[in-house]
């Protein structure tokens, strides 16, 4: 699937015939919390291209984070996250100020779809995909550079090779456990944004997030035994 481009439907709820404005967007995104969210929402309804290019923009990365993080594909990320843009474009006209913030009503919105995208190829998918992209997601890597200098080859490899390990063991994770971690671990959202996402109480949150990082570090520890 290629990058959003000028797409057309009906029903829409953005009248007869909405048209998607085909964006790229920047590496370096913008603060969003700074924006005035209804404002560029109600922009994009009207038709303002630049609107949705700032929305895409400053969620882009957050979208994609969600998608790989779930899927550990990063091929399959990016279709996802297009399918993500186009659902929140096509549903603008619900974003309701009153039942929370635009962070948390798109990643309600990443999350159904991806739930959906997980029950429908359970039967497909392959544990080789984990193996891939890293390289090509270098910003989401869950280890930060400890220096400024550039890493050596085996520090690379070494960080590489963590990281695609956390990421498998993340994958082996069950379904309810790890959107939690991943939205508060990953995603850095609070307790009450995760309920809201979720649709469960913040307690039940706190028992998965709980439960998920156990799980997630007993198969750390067991991948370690193995490679040792």
């Amino acid at each position: 699937m290629s990058s959003l481009g000028t797409l057309r439907w009906s029903g829409t709820g953005l009248g007869a015939s909405a048209v998607v404005p085909a964006v790229r967007p920047a590496r370096g995104e913008a603060a969003s919390l700074e924006m005035d969210w209804p404002q560029i929402v109600r922009r994009c309804m009207d038709g303002d291209s630049s609107a949705w290019a700032e929305l895409v923009s400053a969620q882009h990365r957050r979208v994609y984070g969600l998608c790989y993080r779930f899927t550990g594909n990063p091929t399959d990320a990016e279709d996802l996250t297009q399918d993500v843009f186009l659902k929140i474009y096509s549903n603008l006209s619900s974003f309701d100020t009153n039942r929370g913030s635009l962070q948390v009503w798109i990643a309600s919105l990443t999350r159904n779809l991806l739930v959906d995208n997980f029950r429908r190829t359970r039967n497909q998918r392959a544990t080789s995909s984990l193996d891939d992209g890293w390289e090509s997601a270098e910003e989401l890597k869950p280890i930060e550079r400890l220096t400024a200098r550039g890493p050596s080859p085996h520090e690379s490899a070494a960080k590489n090779e963590l990281a695609k390990m956390v990421q498998e063991a993340l994958a082996r994770v069950s379904v309810d456990l790890r959107e939690a971690v991943i939205l508060r671990d990953l995603q850095d959202m609070d307790y009450k944004e995760i309920a809201c996402v979720l649709g469960i109480p913040e307690g039940t949150v706190k028992s998965r997030i709980s439960r998920g990082r156990a799980e997630l570090a007993r198969l750390l520890e067991r991948n370690r035994r193995e490679v040792m």
